[in-house]
């Protein structure tokens, strides 16, 4: 899917937050501090999928206003699923104050007079329709102006950015599919309980999977890194975590491939000639012989071959294929109706 892609970096600074406020205007009244030759660099590129509408956007600190007069001129009534990766926002509505710091995301509806200030800051949003979401209206309304900064909470948080992150991967006609796992996931994770868990289980897993590809990539160099320290990171319990690695043949042996992943690219990298008996030891194998044996088992050479080839200017390459959870291959296979 290509994006509707709205940027002011090519404008004249002069220029450059009035075309932003006017990209808004028809629903949102906004205002910044600085002069007009500071500049207001500012981008949002917009995915519309029917009764959804995804927008990640940045831009420098702002106060948006959704006003009486706007809402009697523009009555759209959709909910704003807000997630910010950085910057911090504070609303004001007709139940009290609040503020929202990056990571935690939090619902409102353009049916509600408001007020937000914005430091600089990256977001995505989802725009949710009362039509398309009519099976969650009662939980968004309950939600509204609240920080969702439960595990579940978090759990919507990783989706949404995954989510964003595979649009331009899938199809315009995956659109009404997005929608309903964006439902069943928004459900799930607002109100949890067995059967909205199970309708959402396909976004779950893959949201939990990424999890777990972060965190043993940020910790593959750690001897402490095993199940425990993966249920930790990624925040699931022990027995979902053998359930999402069953296919890659088990934790253990999930951890070693993606470390022997990692020694073939070190071997490569000929600029920087790391030992291989050093290799071993720094992605934590118990010795050269051990690591070697592994290597030649996993890719059918062993590490010196690799080497020498890599010298020589003949890059090997290799691709190590994970097994998705519950044989989901792609992200459009973890939409409802797949």
């Amino acid at each position: 899917m290509t994006p509707k892609r709205f940027e002011t970096a090519s404008l004249p600074p002069r220029e450059q937050f009035a075309a932003w406020h006017a990209w808004y205007s028809s629903f949102l009244d906004t205002a910044v501090t600085r002069t007009p030759d500071e500049g207001f660099s500012a981008c949002s590129e917009t995915w519309s999928l029917g009764g959804l509408t995804i927008s990640d956007g940045t831009a420098p600190a702002i106060f948006t206003a959704r006003t009486k007069t706007l809402i009697r001129r523009n009555p759209v009534d959709h909910w704003v699923l807000t997630l910010c990766r950085r910057g911090t926002v504070a609303l004001q509505a007709s139940n009290g104050s609040v503020s929202f710091e990056p990571g935690v995301p939090f619902v409102v509806s353009l049916a509600d007079v408001m007020v937000t200030t914005k430091t600089d800051y990256s977001r995505v949003q989802f725009y949710l329709s009362r039509s398309a979401f009519a099976g969650v209206a009662a939980l968004l309304d309950a939600a509204r102006g609240k920080p969702l900064d439960t595990p579940e909470g978090a759990l919507l948080a990783d989706y949404m950015l995954l989510l964003v992150s595979h649009l331009r991967d899938l199809a315009p006609e995956d659109g009404p599919r997005i929608a309903a796992a964006v439902e069943a996931m928004v459900g799930a994770c607002l109100a949890p309980s067995a059967e909205r868990w199970a309708g959402a289980q396909g976004q779950i897993d893959f949201t939990l999977m990424e999890r777990v590809r972060r965190a043993v990539r940020a910790h593959l160099r750690s001897p402490l890194l095993g199940p425990e320290k993966l249920c930790h990171e990624a925040a699931t319990s022990r027995s979902q975590l053998y359930r999402l690695l069953e296919g890659e043949g088990g934790v253990a042996h999930y951890i070693r491939r993606q470390r022997l992943s990692e020694s073939f690219a070190m071997l490569c990298d000929v600029s920087h000639a790391v030992p291989i008996g050093r290799i071993a030891d720094i992605l934590c194998f118990s010795d050269a012989s051990s690591f070697s044996r592994a290597f030649r088992r996993e890719f059918g050479m062993s590490p010196r071959d690799v080497r020498a080839a890599s010298v020589a200017g003949l890059q090997p390459s290799v691709s190590l294929k994970e097994t998705a959870p519950d044989g989901i291959q792609c992200f459009a296979d973890c939409l409802s109706g797949a």
